[in-house]
């Protein structure tokens, strides 16, 4: 209960945070059309009490009343449904940005790697579209509150005793529960004939299979089959539903009982001159009420629990990932690299593990160099390559920039310095030139930077062979949309990735998977070509990571991890005079190709 109060307080504060004067006009409209029903069967027990003592003008106005709020009750909930239809689309939409700030607003990504994380991003992201159903049970049960604290009032005021109807309403109501449980049980039971039957219905109509059918002469018998377990899932439901009938009919005679005993209780009052006829109309209709009342609140209940349950979860998932989160700093990056970027034995493990994918690494990455990280899978390529983006910090060690510890480095400022290509890329459903320009976002909408972007991602044949060029929507998700392969939607990437023009750090991971290797290796040309470049402007180093050896050979440093550790550095010709690793690995794929 006392959650479902917070759920309800932490939903109605949403609410109003969101648009004020829906939610003004939602309540009132909602607790005018809730009260509106029991003060009907008030009124409609003075009128009867009217007519039948002959006072036809006050009858004629308590009728035109009974109307009025019968229209009410019957109207108000529909137009404040309208409104707050509407804050809940607003709050369901607020829930999802909120969902994603604490997703993706971190400048690590740590949180993405725990299991229980995970587990909780996944329930929320489900939780997050009942938020209709939850506004609608916020407003159904402020309404509620008043409707019952009006009956109760109305009930005491002809009799006290009349107070203990919502317990006779408890009754049917477990029963109903009760009955539910039983019918659970016998589709369980008979979940396995009733599976058997469909599946040999699928198969007895199925274009597939209808030869094979015709060969074997089956159909008789998938159709005797099918008969018999259909029969055997029909016996088990129907007993089920059997047994839960009843157990529902004993609940509502328990109810019935009650509610006879509170009608003779008030006709006895009535004969005795203790009340009147009106009284008896009064508590006929109440009773009803009440029966409803009660149900409709342990409905409501049960879904007010669950939005508070999703609240407590998005308060402490916001928790833990601010925990887990990488602290900013004060010291700022130079405006070019002088002396490149260093590992000082560093380690890294990931959350939960407690093996380390990268041991005692140290590494030396001079300004202006295009570097090579290479090794079997699983050796550490992907995971040296997010600590150099700041995605993770150190177990232990360091990773400086020009002498400056990263960790010493607010993220966000290392964030603008560098500029990335990945294997997983993401297929962002904009336009194409928006697509390309979220590489640099001052420069999203430049139509010359983005041109410029794609020419040397050697990527403006896909601009050339799409109907609107730049401006042409990508994405089925639009009805227009053109889709792309996925090797244009990997040239797209390889574009967003050269958006900054002077980044201190370029790192190409897995960049060209979906292209063959012809087209990798005239583009790891150009990209060699355009890292002298920028070398020149910003001391900046280009790194990459690839299985091809024809691409690796082209950088003039050569990084070799072998189970998290630095095997070999140093150019593809000394590599390959060492006769180490790299030699090795370098022959079984050249073998492959002769």
């Amino acid at each position: 209960m006392i959650e479902a109060i917070r759920g309800s307080g932490r939903l109605l504060a949403t609410a109003w945070r969101l648009d004020r004067r829906r939610a003004a006009l939602s309540v009132v409209l909602v607790l005018a059309g809730a009260a509106a029903a029991p003060l009907m069967a008030y009124v409609l027990g003075q009128m009867t009490g009217q007519v039948v003592t002959g006072q036809a003008a006050a009858a004629t106005r308590s009728g035109l009343l009974v109307a009025a709020l019968a229209i009410a009750m019957l109207t108000f909930s529909h137009f404040a449904h309208i409104a707050y239809f509407e804050l809940a689309e607003m709050a369901e939409e607020d829930f999802d940005e909120q969902l994603m700030t604490v997703s993706n607003g971190s400048p690590g990504i740590e949180h993405h790697d725990r299991p229980e994380l995970a587990d909780e991003i996944t329930v929320l992201r489900r939780e997050g579209r009942q938020l209709e159903g939850a506004m609608d049970a916020l407003m159904n049960g402020l309404g509620l509150v008043l409707a019952m604290a009006v009956t109760g009032v109305l009930l005491a005021g002809v009799n006290p005793l009349l107070l203990l109807l919502p317990l006779a309403a408890l009754p049917p109501l477990v029963a109903g529960r009760v009955a539910e449980r039983i019918r659970d049980r016998a589709r369980t039971a008979t979940a396995e004939p009733t599976r058997v039957a469909l599946n040999l219905f699928h198969q007895s109509t199925s274009a597939k299979v209808a030869g094979e059918l015709r060969v074997f002469q089956l159909g008789d018998e998938l159709t005797a089959r099918h008969e018999q377990q259909w029969e055997r899932a029909t016996r088990g439901l129907t007993r089920g539903h059997f047994l839960a009938t009843g157990v529902h009919a004993v609940g509502q005679v328990v109810f019935a009982l009650a509610y006879v005993a509170a009608v003779l209780l008030v006709v006895r009052d009535a004969m005795t001159g203790r009340g009147g006829v009106g009284d008896v109309v009064l508590v006929i209709v109440l009773a009803v009420q009440v029966n409803q009342q009660v149900t409709t609140a342990v409905t409501l209940l049960q879904t007010l629990q669950r939005i508070s349950a999703a609240f407590i979860r998005l308060r402490r998932l916001s928790a833990d990932v601010a925990a887990a989160d990488l602290g900013a700093a004060e010291q700022d990056l130079p405006e070019r690299l002088r002396t490149g970027i260093s590992l000082r034995d560093v380690s890294f493990a990931y959350h939960g593990t407690g093996r380390e994918v990268l041991r005692d690494v140290n590494l030396d990455i001079p300004a202006g160099t295009r570097v090579a990280v290479v090794g079997e899978n699983g050796a550490g390529k992907s995971t040296l390559v997010k600590l150099l983006c700041g995605f993770y910090q150190p177990t232990s060690g360091q990773v400086l920039v020009d002498g400056v510890d990263l960790t010493a480095v607010s993220p966000q400022r290392w964030r603008e310095r560098i500029s990335a290509g990945f294997q997983d890329f993401a297929r962002y459903e904009f336009t194409l030139r928006q697509s390309v320009g979220l590489g640099d976002l001052p420069h999203a909408d430049s139509v010359p930077h983005v041109r410029d972007a794609l020419d040397r991602a050697q990527a403006t044949p896909v601009v050339d062979t799409l109907p609107d060029g730049l401006d042409t929507q990508l994405g089925r998700s639009w009805t227009d949309g053109q889709e792309l392969s996925g090797g244009q939607w990997q040239r797209l990437a390889l574009g967003r990735a050269m958006m900054r023009g002077e980044p201190l750090l370029l790192v190409l991971d897995e960049p060209a998977s979906a292209l063959d290797p012809a087209a990798e290796h005239a583009l790891f040309e150009r990209f060699t070509e355009q890292a002298g470049r920028v070398s020149r402007a910003s001391g900046a180093i280009t790194l990459f990571v690839s299985h091809r050896f024809s691409t690796v050979r082209m950088a003039d440093l050569i990084i070799v991890l072998r189970d998290g550790t630095v095997a070999e550095v140093g150019d593809h010709a000394s590599l390959v005079a060492a006769n180490g690793l790299y030699a090795e690995l370098f022959e079984l794929q050249a073998r492959a190709y002769r």
